[in-house]
């Protein structure tokens, strides 16, 4: 069992900043790739960020809107996933949520932190 604990969500206006973060416990060593995803009513859930380990680095992936704005980063030491949002838009108002991904197959999923963009 993996659990994740998201915090750092919030209300910000346009052009501001936000860090969300999201801590793993459990089996942690379990966890292949860590990272974002966000969902609006009516609408799927769709992938902001993700960070895989590799042996030397890590690879870092990005939804479209978001690069050049958004970074994600982790701390091992920790076992904690970071998403800092740069130049926020009042179109990256969702929930968001926290995903770790499993070396095999299984996932799970954090309970969300609602991120606000005023205009």
């Amino acid at each position: 069992q993996v659990q994740l604990v998201e915090s750092g969500g919030g209300l910000v206006q346009a052009g501001g900043s936000l860090r969300l973060s999201c801590a793993a416990s459990g089996s942690t060593f379990k966890i292949k790739t860590m990272g974002w995803y966000r969902q609006v009513p009516g609408k799927q859930r769709d992938l902001v960020a993700a960070i895989t380990s590799g042996s030397a680095t890590n690879y870092e992936d990005y939804a479209d809107s978001v690069k050049g704005r958004f970074t994600i980063s982790i701390d091992h030491a920790k076992n904690t996933v970071y998403l800092q949002m740069n130049s926020l838009k009042a179109e990256d108002t969702a929930v968001y949520y926290c995903h770790a991904g499993l070396w095999g197959t299984g996932d799970y999923w954090g309970v969300g932190t609602q991120v606000t963009v005023s205009s």
